[in-house]
């Protein structure tokens, strides 16, 4: 898990999808943070994204850098303890001017029942479960 929280904080920016009723519907996102021995991300309550999330926990990241890729699969979890918000926030204090742990927005989700495939037009594909 921490090979994959390091690529994608490497790369910088990652591609979250999720689904609203049949239409995809994919944006940037650019939170990583292991946490308690899970995999993290952070949004706010009220973006669309949230309620996405929250009718259809699925949903698939893709990342790229130096010529590889990482897709992670799996269904998301909210975290609603302060704690898990707090360690978001200290892990990006950017997010700070806009975010607070304890503002009724900030909402962090875990991934459950992950796959991540590592994947390059070289290299065999390679997959991490957690």
């Amino acid at each position: 898990m921490k090979r994959v929280a390091d690529f994608l904080k490497e790369a910088g920016t990652y591609y979250l999808a999720t689904v609203e009723g049949d239409q995809p519907r994919v944006r940037p996102f650019g939170t990583a943070h292991i946490f308690e021995d899970r995999l993290y991300i952070q949004t706010g309550k009220v973006k669309d994204v949230s309620k996405q999330i929250h009718a259809n926990p699925k949903v698939e990241v893709c990342a790229f850098k130096d010529g590889k890729w990482l897709r992670v699969s799996g269904e998301l979890v909210e975290d609603d303890r302060i704690e898990a918000r707090q360690a978001m926030l200290d892990a990006y204090p950017s997010l700070q001017n806009m975010y607070k742990a304890d503002d009724g927005n900030t909402e962090v989700f875990y991934f459950k029942d992950a796959t991540a495939i590592f994947s390059s037009f070289t290299d065999e594909p390679e997959t991490v479960k957690f």
